[in-house]
């Protein structure tokens, strides 16, 4: 029998690791409501592979594999804080400290988690009704299922349909359980049906059907002081989307389009500061997917380089508003097949940006060619700018941003020559820069931004709902913003 090779020898080290790894992150998440990451990936409900894959993604961002041996000092001493709610990310914390002299560290620890050492402040629940269940209703109750049993902060209390038979509850229970893009639901559904309530991983959904948003007693059903995220898009003004706020428990309400008028557009991470508490803001829109996807991007890109000019493209997949097979349409071209034609389109996207910040106002104009794909969108942003850029000065800050940044949720960096569309199905980020189809020329750019325009999406609407909803989870350690980064 021969000895193992050094390769088998680091794959057993490697899994020893993350089998010691797997109950103290288990236990900072049920003693403490601490989440932890490797550079944005999730460590939770995770096995000794995801672990072990979570290191080596970190490949990507600081251009080497991140040594188990390195995080898992750090998960021993957080064991021992009495640490409060939070979302820890240990690559970073592990980078950081590898900067430091003379700190041992747990007091290394201590001084960087210093705001939520001793329990911090408790996340308080806010409940959430999702009117309309969709593409994207459907999503949001995933993600927000999912939150809960993370964080505690959300609670998806209730879902308004209109009936559509006697079997509404079944089906719409089985279309959540099943998606033929994002999959098989993670976790057990069940139905009862003489309360007319979903049971999803032990959260009752009580199913409302109604289509009066004005007219419906929250409160009778236990639920106060509602964010309603409306998905249906049947409202996008003010006048429209106020009527959820004359129905009893309802506070706020979000909408998954773009607003018109004078309804407040966020994109997460841009301008979600601008919220304030005042009546006008009680209803907000989350913008639409590629506004959210390409915002982000082109606000660090125009911080640093300023830009004059721009034509954005979008690569989009399909969505219900075409037609499966050639028929009217009220819009020209989208009433031809979507599964077997690109179609060119109009888009709002580009104008919306001004929205978000203002300084594009006139900047940028915009189309879309819809493809037959059910789900991942590309940008191309064809800019003009101040100065004259470098393509790999370029990739390296966008880099650095996607992972030093406090808008590394919204933007994501990739260097792969193989990488396509379905790579990046289920991509959490608002956006994700493809760097080696990066051009650079003289005082233009051209940058390529995946989108995942169901679940990234999706995504920024709940960190708008949470951040409205005072339960939006702090991040450690700290980040800078994209402007001090050099």
């Amino acid at each position: 029998m021969t000895d193992a090779t050094p390769t088998s020898n680091d794959w057993n080290h490697k899994l020893t690791l993350a089998q010691e790894m797997l109950p103290l992150i288990s236990q900072l998440h049920r003693e403490n409501n601490v989440v932890t990451s490797i550079y944005g990936r999730l460590l939770v409900g995770v096995t000794d592979i995801d672990i072990i894959k979570a290191h080596r993604y970190a490949r990507r961002i600081v251009e080497r594999e991140l040594p188990l041996d390195e995080t898992l000092p750090i998960l021993r001493e957080l064991v021992q804080l009495n640490l409060g709610t939070a979302s820890i990310d240990l690559g970073r914390l592990a980078k950081n400290f590898a900067r430091v002299e003379g700190q041992n560290l747990r007091s290394y620890l201590e001084e960087e988690l210093g705001e939520v050492i001793n329990g911090g402040d408790e996340l308080q629940p806010r409940d959430v009704v999702l009117y309309g269940f969709g593409r994207i209703g459907r999503l949001l109750a995933r993600i927000l299922i999912a939150r809960e049993a993370m964080y505690g902060g959300v609670r998806l209390r209730a879902v308004v349909v209109r009936k559509k038979g006697s079997d509404d509850i079944l089906k719409r229970a089985s279309l959540l359980r099943r998606d033929s893009v994002h999959g098989a639901f993670n976790g057990t559904i069940s139905v009862d049906e003489d309360k007319e309530i979903i049971w999803a991983n032990g959260t009752p959904i009580q199913m409302i059907y109604s289509d009066d948003p004005a007219s419906i007693d929250y409160t009778s059903y236990g639920i106060d002081n509602a964010i309603v995220v409306d998905n249906t898009g049947r409202w996008r003004d003010r006048a429209g989307l106020s009527q959820h706020l004359e129905s009893s428990g309802v506070d706020r309400v979000v909408l998954t389009a773009p607003g018109k008028g004078d309804v407040r557009n966020i994109v997460y991470g841009v301008n979600h500061g601008d919220i304030t508490t005042e009546e006008s803001d009680r209803v907000i829109s989350a913008a639409s997917c590629t506004t959210n996807g390409i915002t982000p991007v082109l606000k660090v890109i125009n911080d640093r380089y300023g830009v004059t000019h721009g034509h954005v493209e979008t690569v989009h997949a399909y969505t219900n508003d075409q037609n499966l097979a050639d028929n009217y349409h009220k819009g020209p071209r989208r009433g031809r097949a979507a599964a077997l034609n690109m179609v060119l389109t109009e888009t709002g996207a580009a104008k919306a940006v001004s929205k978000a910040l203002p300084e594009f106002e006139g900047k940028l104009t915009g189309n879309a060619i819809r493809v037959p794909t059910p789900d991942v969108s590309m940008a191309v942003l064809n800019l003009d700018l101040d100065k004259e850029v470098d393509k790999d000065e370029v990739n390296d800050f966008l880099r650095r941003v996607s992972t030093d940044s406090n808008l590394r949720q919204q933007i994501d960096y990739i260097n792969s020559p193989d990488i396509v569309s379905t790579d990046l199905l289920g991509s959490t980020h608002a956006g994700v820069v493809d760097g080696l189809a990066t051009i650079a020329s003289g005082n233009h750019l051209v940058l390529y931004v995946w989108y995942d325009n169901e679940y990234g999406y999706s995504n920024q609407v709940i960190r708008i709902v949470e951040e409205i909803g005072g339960v939006r989870p702090t991040i450690y350690p700290a980040r800078k913003d994209p402007q001090e980064i050099r």
